[in-house]
C-alpha cells in the first residue's frame, strides 16, 4: 500500500536538498507532489514543476471549492498541495512525499492521519547561513523566516520523526532510514 509522507521545518533547514539526495540514492522509493503557490516564478522554475504558479484569484476558488488538502499562508505568499495530485499518485501506487511548511503539515496530520510526518531540524546559526547562501529572499524576508523558523521549532515534537540536519550525508542516510523502516511497518 503507497504511503503519504511529509517532510517539514522551517525554510532553508534543508528539505528539499534531504529529499533529492534520498531520490537519487533510491529513485524507486517515492515521488514528489508538487504543490501550488501564488509566489512569483523564481528564475529557472519551471510551472509544473516546481510548483504550480496560480494567480491570487485562481488559489482563493480553488480553496473554496475545497481541492486543497491543506494550504496556508506564509511570508505574503499562499502554498498549498492539491488533492487531485496527492490522490492520483497514491492511486498510482507511488510512496508520495510532500515537502511543506510547518503550518501544512499539522493540517495534513489532522486531515490523513495515516501520513508520516518528519520534521528537519537545523541549527538557528545555520539556518540564517543558508538562507543567505541561496540568495532568493533580501535580509528583510530571510529575518521573517528566522522568526517563523524559531516558532516552527517548538512545534517538531508533534511530528512523527525528527532528523538534525547538520551534514547533508549523514542527514539523506538517517532520512532514508527512517523512510524505509516507515515502508516496512
Amino acid at each position: 500500500m503507497a504511503r503519504l509522507f511529509v517532510i517539514s521545518g522551517p525554510s532553508g533547514a534543508g528539505k528539499g536538498t534531504l529529499i533529492k539526495g534520498i531520490l537519487e540514492q533510491r529513485p524507486d522509493l517515492a515521488v514528489v507532489a508538487t504543490s501550488a503557490t501564488t509566489r512569483p516564478m523564481r528564475p529557472g522554475e519551471v510551472d509544473g514543476r516546481e510548483y504550480f504558479f496560480l494567480a491570487p484569484e485562481t488559489f482563493e476558488r480553488r480553496v473554496d471549492d475545497g481541492e486543497f488538502v491543506e494550504w496556508v499562508e506564509f511570508a505574503g505568499n499562499r502554498y498549498g498541495t492539491l488533492k487531485s495530485e496527492v490522490d492520483r499518485l497514491l492511486a498510482e501506487g507511488a510512496n508520495v512525499i510532500l515537502e511543506l511548511e510547518v503550518d501544512g503539515s499539522l493540517v495534513i496530520q489532522d486531515s490523513r492521519p495515516d501520513a508520516c510526518l518528519i520534521f528537519i531540524d537545523t541549527d538557528p546559526a545555520e539556518l540564517r547561513r543558508r538562507l543567505i547562501s541561496r540568495q532568493t529572499e533580501d535580509d528583510g524576508e530571510i529575518d521573517v523566516r528566522l522568526e517563523i523558523a524559531a516558532q516552527q521549532s517548538q512545534d517538531k515534537l508533534r511530528f512523527d520523526h525528527v532528523v538534525y540536519n547538520d551534514e547533508v550525508e549523514r542527514a539523506v542516510a538517517e532520512l532514508l532510514a527512517t523512510l524505509e523502516r516507515e515502508l516496512d511497518r
